[in-house]
């Protein structure tokens, strides 16, 4: 039962005229609708105060000077009409008292503005207990975001010699935050809402969030009010390539084919400014503010003589472009489209003078979109990647911050006139700009810092939902007193990183020593940065199923381990530790190399066990472990029993494969629900599809995986597909049937067949091409008599014996390799070839790999016997 105050039939008449005007806002802009006006069976009004009763943990409270109360949208608080959620409400006392599941508040009536004397709010649970009144700070926020990495060496500004202050973010450790919205920039009602300045009066506009150690709940709460994060297109989460540098056609040409030449996917061609104009005409048009001029609207024709022809052929290779905006300087008489701005705007041109930049001036940025931006989007150019670097506020709205509004002003602007899903990468502006994607954390200093301090950035932004930073991977410049060379080392590692954040993206400064392409490297730093953009396209189903839990929960890709184990302390001790996803824990290798080998502590947190992907070892949960790693080596730890979607190697994450891989790991049952749609259609939020996969272990050594079938519907949607199950980490089979049916054996995958990969110590099922509608159960039998413990490291083993082998043979090129040495580093091999003979096969590899080092002294010499015996253990912790 709701008590609450009644409200006037003006008031109704007012809330009902006003959501028809915002149910046609939200027709238009389907991602973010903005409805201001709640519910008034969710409002209390005490006199000159007024409380929302938003959720069980969120409460609205405001007091104004003069009546009304305002109910427009602000710059943060865009929906305030939401299900009402049970509360009571009653005055005693004096005192209004609204008691919700969750909160407690308490407001002295008639008593004027809100004081500590006045106004309270307490939690009603016993567990994790707070009080609150205005004026309290609080002690332990958990931080948010900062602008821009520019200049900073991990966390320390270069030039500015000070440490980064982090904003302070949505979570506290307190159990409860205070948004105060009281000064912000208001939205009109227009059916394209423009920022529009509050009346001057006094007035206290809070959003009480009281949620202890619920942080997913209040990520929620606040998604509610100030919308959800939009699901990026699918390319989005595959490579970008980016560098500052001078591009002509033919080099883009030239990039764009090493790609295809070394097999290396790509999604995104990323060309920075030089693709414009600037101030190469300085000496006509003497007309500039700047000491430095960076915007330009212009196509460089020394560079691409024929800009349309070079963005139909990137368009042909199935890749996205996106062009560098520096939109300060207005437009520059010299530009193209100076004159067709010019008539649009009314503008006299006798004076030759810029026609100056005007964010808040809806003409203007109406203006720029049609008569500059959405000619060159016809032309070809996917999306624009923003970067406003001048002065912080528009000059006429003085509170109005230019980052936040052009972030704005750019997504609806694609929101409202594309066919396609709006996509903007930008600088963060300040709290709401989770609703414009992408960021651009701009220019960090290349060093081990910078890669150190980025994990714990990046995964602190989901604090303000914003979790889509895109970082320069790699660094971008070089350091005060650097050697000007850029250690492949630290960009493997800073792209083993890239490849486990948000959205992966190199780049680097002009500066010809900044190489970063793949094929300029060589060896086992070559390998292991194809293999870190190979993986990334690997688990591309996994990361955008994830980021569509982002769209429906606000919970981000990366994040603060204690969202998901926030009673324990370990999980606010270890920052650069983060859950990539629901289902893996990443460790970020972040130091050099010591005797060719990465040493990393590791808390894995209690609840479950963990597998260590790449060496194949499982770790019991609710410890800290030191481990070792090689430079193709990764701390990607997976939880156990996680079934994870994956893609066969691809080249483009334009359309989605044929067939799909289902990853199923060990120790425990498992289940997954895999996500699909369109991939860059705007109706994602209603069209799409879910595919549920199970995996259970069953009495007598049987494993089940059941594929159900797939439900929901969108445009395109594949009526059939192929499957590959991989069951990671598990013994030889006995035998295999799907549906009943028994499959057979096969060396090599083939349609409706199975083999064991030797390799990964991994059961491959690789199912015949069927439809979606259909469930599909598998049914493993495994040896009922012998078994063997596989994930002790096995998988790290072999690979380290191989490669300890080969090497071997560079040192002593006539040796005889002993038969114990062939046959155990050929283990591998054995166990796919001859299925019967698995546990002979595996016994034999156990009984005699601590004898090699003696059986390669005997064919060799003692030195090359110690040798191997420190390469083949120096990893085996």
């Amino acid at each position: 039962m709701f008590l609450f105050k009644s409200r006037s039939k003006f008031y109704l008449k007012k809330w009902l005229l006003l959501l028809l005007v915002l149910v046609q806002i939200g027709a238009v802009e389907a991602q973010t609708p903005m409805h201001p006006l709640a519910n008034p069976k969710a409002v209390v009004q005490s006199g000159q105060a007024r409380f929302t009763v938003l959720t069980p943990r969120l409460i609205r409270m405001e007091w104004t000077a003069a009546l009304p109360f305002i109910d427009n949208a602000t710059l943060t608080i865009i929906n305030r009409n939401l299900p009402v959620p049970r509360f009571t409400s009653k005055t005693e006392n004096g005192e209004l008292v609204i008691k919700t599941d969750e909160l407690e508040l308490r407001y002295k009536t008639a008593s004027g503005k809100f004081t500590e004397e006045n106004l309270s709010v307490t939690s009603l649970d016993n567990k994790h207990t707070f009080s609150w009144s205005p004026g309290k700070k609080q002690k332990g926020n958990l931080k948010g975001t900062y602008r821009t990495l520019d200049n900073f060496d991990g966390d320390y500004h270069i030039w500015d010699k000070k440490k980064m202050e982090l904003e302070d973010g949505l979570l506290a450790t307190d159990g409860w935050t205070l948004i105060d919205d009281s000064q912000k920039l208001l939205f009109d009602s227009a059916p394209w809402p423009w920022v529009t300045e509050r009346p001057a009066k006094d007035y206290q506009d809070f959003y009480f969030f009281g949620y202890g150690k619920q942080y997913k709940k209040a990520l929620y709460d606040f998604t509610q009010i100030a919308g959800k994060v939009p699901l990026p297109p699918r390319y989005a989460f595959g490579y970008w390539w980016s560098r500052y540098w001078s591009y002509s056609e033919n080099e883009v040409r030239d990039v764009v084919n090493n790609f295809e030449e070394h097999n290396i996917p790509l999604d995104v061609f990323v060309i920075d400014m030089d693709w414009h104009e600037t101030d190469s005409l300085r000496a006509k048009y003497d007309v500039f503010d700047q000491t430095k001029h960076w915007t330009g609207w212009t196509w460089n024709k020394r560079l691409f003589p024929n800009p349309a022809g070079a963005l139909s052929w990137i368009k042909s290779q199935n890749l996205k472009v996106t062009l560098n905006l520096h939109p300060a300087s207005g437009i520059a008489p010299f530009e193209e489209p100076y004159k067709r701005m010019a008539q649009e705007l009314n503008f006299d041109t006798t004076s030759k003078a810029n026609i100056p930049y005007e964010g808040s001036n809806k003409k203007y940025m109406q203006a720029l979109f049609g008569k500059v931006l959405h000619p060159m989007e016809k032309m070809g150019v996917s999306f624009w990647w923003l970067d406003w670097q001048q002065w912080p506020n528009d000059k006429k709205i003085k509170s109005l911050n230019n980052t936040w509004w052009l972030n704005y002003v750019f997504f609806t602007d694609m929101e409202r006139n594309t066919s396609v899903r709006p996509l903007l990468y930008h600088r963060w502006g300040g709290l709401g700009n989770h609703r414009y994607q992408l960021g651009f954390s701009g220019d960090a200093v290349i060093s081990w810092k910078s890669l150190a301090f980025q994990p714990y950035f990046t995964s602190s932004a989901s604090n303000v939902l914003y979790g889509y930073w895109s970082h320069d991977i790699g660094g971008h410049q070089f350091g005060p007193g650097s050697d000007q060379k850029l250690d492949p080392e630290l960009y493997v590692r800073w792209m083993q990183y890239g490849a486990l954040s948000p959205i992966f993206r190199s780049h680097s400064s002009k500066n010809s020593h900044l190489n970063k392409e793949v094929w300029n490297f060589s060896g086992e730093y070559y390998d292991a940065l194809k293999t870190a953009i190979e993986l990334r396209y690997e688990l591309a189903p996994y990361i955008y199923t994830m980021a569509r839990k982002t769209y429906d929960t606000g919970i981000s890709l990366c994040r603060p381990l204690y969202y998901d184990y926030p009673e324990v302390d370990a999980a606010y001790n270890n920052p650069s530790e983060y859950m990539f996803g629901d289902d893996m824990l990443i460790a970020p290798i972040v130091a050099p190399m010591d005797n060719g080998q990465s040493k990393v502590e590791v808390w894995l947190p209690e609840g479950n066990n963990w597998f260590e992907w790449q060496t194949g070892t499982l770790l019991k949960g609710g410890q800290t472990v030191k481990r070792t790693f090689a430079l193709d080596e990764y701390p990607i730890y997976v939880k156990a029993g996680a079934v994870i979607p994956s893609y066969p190697k691809t080249k483009n994450l334009t359309k989605q494969p044929d067939t799909y891989v289902i990853d199923v790991f060990p120790g425990a049952d498992g289940a997954a629900s895999v996500y699909e749609d369109a991939g860059n259609s705007k109706n994602y939020a209603t069209e799409y599809a879910t595919t549920k996969v199970v995996s259970k272990h069953l009495q007598g050594r049987k494993q089940q995986v059941t594929i159900m079938p797939r439900k929901g519907t969108y445009e395109g949607m594949p009526i059939a597909r192929s499957y590959v199950v991989r069951l990671v980490g598990a013994e030889m089979p006995a035998t295999i049937t799907v549906n009943g049916k028994k499959m057979n054996y096969a060396v090599e995958p083939a349609s409706g067949f199975w083999n064991y990969n030797g390799k990964t110590l991994s059961v491959e099922i690789s199912l015949p091409k069927t439809s979606c509608a259909t469930q599909q159960e598998i049914i493993v039998q495994y040896n009922q008599t012998n078994n063997f413990d596989v994930n002790t490291g096995l998988v790290r083993k072999f690979r380290q014996l191989s490669k300890t082998v080969t090497a071997l043979k560079f040192r002593d090129a006539d040796i005889i390799l002993p038969e114990v040495v062939g046959r155990c580093e050929e283990t591998n091999r054995s166990l796919s070839y001859y299925p019967g003979q698995f546990y002979k096969t595996l016994g034999y590899f156990q009984t005699n790999f601590s004898s090699l080092p003696q059986a390669v002294k005997k064919a060799t010499n003692q030195a090359n016997a110690d040798w191997f015996n420190e390469q083949i253990n120096k990893l085996d912790k």
